[in-house]
């Protein structure tokens, strides 16, 4: 007998800046079968309930810079929450940096060493058995964009990769949320976007930078899709061992969300 279609996996997208959206995510997401629900500012609800996976993007501020950001409270309010109720988590960026806040970490501001454009990212030991990061290449490029970084990790994370200027490049938290501080969402073509002028006065060049983007993408976007399939196998699994009442209850959370 054929088994049945595969139920829909609910996914909220949280959006911190217009300029660091889900990118290349949805496509890969909705391939899988997941419907996603994006939002931003005061749409982003205080709790992951009714949903299967959440993922926090970046933006250019930190975690905690609530007069700047101000739905960031409720944003963190979100991550414990997810955490504490086991709920698969993907914070990039921004996202990693207010996952390991939350959790007991330390980032730093301004850190003084800025990565822009393609890095390599390096796998540690400690990753051979993550269900996310395990099956990438023990190198891989990835587009980074920050300044600020962690320092600290949280009691009990696992610390995954590294890249040369930023030690903490992923980590785990429990068995199901995970912080990087790199962009497999990105593709080469963002960098289009990228001020040049800006990037000159930390002494960067637009121009090498989207070159050599442009030359890493096959196998950057290689292991942002090994990536991503990963996190969805841990969404899946973790959705279909949990009781159907309990994922359909509450529904999605209401609030104003929007589609990118």
């Amino acid at each position: 007998m054929a088994d049945g279609p595969r139920p829909s996996l609910e996914v909220l997208v949280v959006v911190n800046d217009p300029g660091s959206g889900p990118g290349r995510f949805p496509a890969w997401l909705e391939g899988h079968g997941a419907r996603l629900t994006t939002v931003a500012g005061d749409g982003i609800p205080d709790s992951p309930a009714g949903y299967d996976a959440v993922l926090l993007l970046g933006g250019g501020f930190m975690p905690d810079d609530d007069e700047r950001a101000p739905w960031l409270p409720r944003e963190r309010l979100l991550a414990r929450r997810a955490l504490r109720d086991g709920v698969p988590v993907l914070g990039i960026c921004l996202g990693a940096q207010l996952l390991a806040l939350v959790s007991g970490g330390t980032v730093v501001a301004d850190s003084g060493r800025p990565e822009r454009g393609s890095v390599m990212i390096r796998r540690l030991p400690e990753s051979a058995a993550d269900p996310v990061l395990g099956g990438l290449p023990d190198e891989f490029p990835a587009i980074q964009h920050h300044r600020d970084e962690i320092v600290t990790l949280p009691p009990g994370a696992v610390h995954l990769a590294s890249s040369e200027r930023c030690p903490v490049q992923a980590f785990r938290l429990g068995e199901a949320a995970w912080g990087l501080q790199f962009h497999p969402e990105v593709a080469a073509e963002r960098l289009d976007r990228w001020d040049a002028t800006r990037l000159a006065a930390e002494g960067a060049d637009l121009d090498e930078l989207r070159a050599t983007a442009a030359a890493a993408e096959p196998a950057s976007s290689a292991a942002a899709r090994a990536l991503l399939d990963g996190f969805v196998a841990v969404v899946r699994a973790r959705a279909a061992a949990r009781p159907a009442e309990a994922r359909v209850s509450s529904g999605p959370a209401s609030g104003p969300g929007w589609r990118r």
